[in-house]
């Protein structure tokens, strides 16, 4: 229960700690700060001072001067030492305890320039620092608790909400959003911040947990607190939006999640009222908005039903090790993961204009298909990264040569950043995470090497990753404070430095660069 009494354990509210003499990060990101990176890009600094970093971990800071001297590039050093530590230095807001346990580790994570917490982001915001997570004794694991504590609490409040309030434990007041909505089920203001239902929120919480449990083996700490009652949460309300729109008599069947909302923008809202486009019985669960927080053409996503069945096949491993886990719990998410499965053989997998078998990005069962894909995280380029099937798999190689060129209506194309976009900003609008997915999917060294010095070249020298950067002119881009993209960056560098550390001794400069 979120009510309390009193709270037990002092909390510990970041910004108090900092004190005042501490900037603001969105105004701090917004300035190109010395020493200024050597090579030709001139990338700024954007650590804060240690002492204004929302979190400090020795294994982090280890790992960035490890890997910052196998790099050769000066620019691609600076890049990597800014981003990979974006997260812990800016987004920590709030680490604690509930209220009623002072054994049950909370901390909030907000998205970077919005302050409040999206299950789907706060979980790839902290994932990138599992490759330096070795045991569950260290600060570090903590914060993985009490990320996976506090998205289970959400989950099990508000299951079809992606945006949630700072804990009542931390003492921060809600922060309110000035949208008019219509949703059911009803949910707290003061608890939710938005409630687009996506899917992903759902694989986000449970490939965190299989980060975790994988890095450091404690399966104790997934008996002790709501990680159990959240996982049946997910399975219930999975299992609801598996519902088709009609029954076997044709009679329409209400769908448990409806949204209406008062905006400018045909995707911020759910066409019928607030019911969707029908979709048929496939075996997949709707999401009624992208990985992007847009509404969905058609609503069953096959990238988000992926990321679903892989990671409720693989945490219920974690289950099987719960003596306090209900017998049957291990086999329905097990259960469920081969039926998602199969739904995306059978109905995500389509006929390209081409003749060849490709993934749609979603489908809705009645043979509407959606052939595209979007930047944001899951998607269909990032099928090998979320471990649902191998990059030389057939349907994805397929699918990766449609994506990755103007069969893909968001393929943005330019001189400087070739990349998957997505409708959540404009045509022509690159987002350079998926030209970091393209190298992170990738075994062929010239294409990484290209994805790369496109990232490079993408900052305008703020050192930092953009969401989107208008492939004809760097200087016009969107959200300079993104912790998710940058995280991603880190990541992907950790990545190269184990599989590919050639790579890393390669120069990235700019007259190395084809502009023809």
């Amino acid at each position: 229960m979120w009510t309390c009494n009193a709270i037990v354990l002092a909390p510990l509210l970041i910004s108090h700690v900092l004190g005042q003499s501490c900037p603001g990060y969105s105004s701090f990101s917004q300035s190109r700060s010395p020493p200024l990176s050597t090579g030709a890009y001139k990338l700024a600094y954007q650590r804060p001072a240690p002492e204004c970093r929302t979190f400090n971990s020795s294994l982090v800071e280890d790992a960035i001067a490890q890997v910052k001297g196998e790099i050769y590039d000066v620019d691609l050093s600076r890049l990597f030492e800014n981003t990979f530590p974006n997260t812990l230095d800016t987004a920590i807001k709030w680490r604690g305890v509930a209220a009623n346990n002072t054994e049950e580790e909370l901390a909030f994570i907000i998205t970077g320039d919005i302050n409040a917490m999206w299950i789907r982001d706060s979980a790839n915001q902290i994932a990138p620092y599992k490759v330096v997570l070795k045991n569950q004794t260290s600060e570090l694991a903590s914060l993985f608790r009490g990320v996976i504590n506090l998205q289970a609490r959400y989950l099990i409040i508000s299951p079809y909400c992606n945006a949630f309030q700072p804990p009542p434990e931390s003492g921060m007041p809600p922060e309110q959003n000035g949208g008019i909505y219509s949703v059911t089920p009803a949910y707290d203001r003061n608890v939710v911040f938005t409630c687009n239902f996506e899917l992903d929120d759902f694989g986000g919480f449970l490939q965190l947990s299989h980060d975790y449990y994988t890095a450091t083996g404690d399966a104790d700490f997934f008996g002790k607190f709501q990680w159990i009652p959240a996982v049946q949460s997910i399975l219930a309300a999975s299992e609801a939006m598996r519902q088709p729109t009609y029954g076997p008599d044709g009679k329409w069947l209400r769908p448990e999640y409806t949204f209406q909302s008062q905006t400018m923008s045909a995707s911020g809202t759910l066409a019928n009222n607030g019911v969707g486009m029908p979709v048929n019985y496939t075996g997949m669960a709707r999401s009624p908005f992208r990985p992007s927080d847009d509404s969905a053409l058609f609503d069953f996503s096959v990238p988000a039903n992926m990321m679903l069945s892989r990671y409720l096949d693989s945490t219920a491993g974690i289950v099987d090790r719960l003596p306090n886990a209900p017998k049957e719990l291990a086999g329905r998410m097990r259960d469920m993961a081969a039926e998602i499965r199969a739904a995306i053989s059978h109905w995500g997998v389509v006929g390209a204009p081409d003749g060849k078998q490709v993934f749609a990005y979603e489908v809705d069962g009645f043979g509407g298909q959606n052939l595209m894909d979007d930047a944001n995280i899951p998607s269909l380029l990032s099928a090998p990264f979320l471990g649902y099937l191998d990059k030389n798999d057939t349907v994805y190689r397929n699918t990766r040569e449609f994506i990755l060129g103007r069969k893909n209506p968001w393929w943005c194309e330019g001189p400087y950043i070739n990349a998957i976009g997505s409708p959540h900003v404009r045509p022509g609008a690159a987002w350079p995470m998926s030209a970091i997915m393209r190298a992170m999917t990738s075994d062929d060294d010239l294409e990484i090497i290209t994805a790369v010095k496109e990232v490079l070249r993408s900052t305008d020298g703020y050192g930092l990753i953009h969401e989107s950067v208008n492939s004809f002119d760097t200087s016009d881009w969107t959200r300079q404070w993104f912790t998710w993209a940058n995280g991603l960056f880190g990541q992907m560098i950790m990545d190269l430095a184990d599989r590919k550390p050639h790579l890393l001794k390669e120069s990235f400069q700019p007259f190395f660069i084809n502009k023809d």
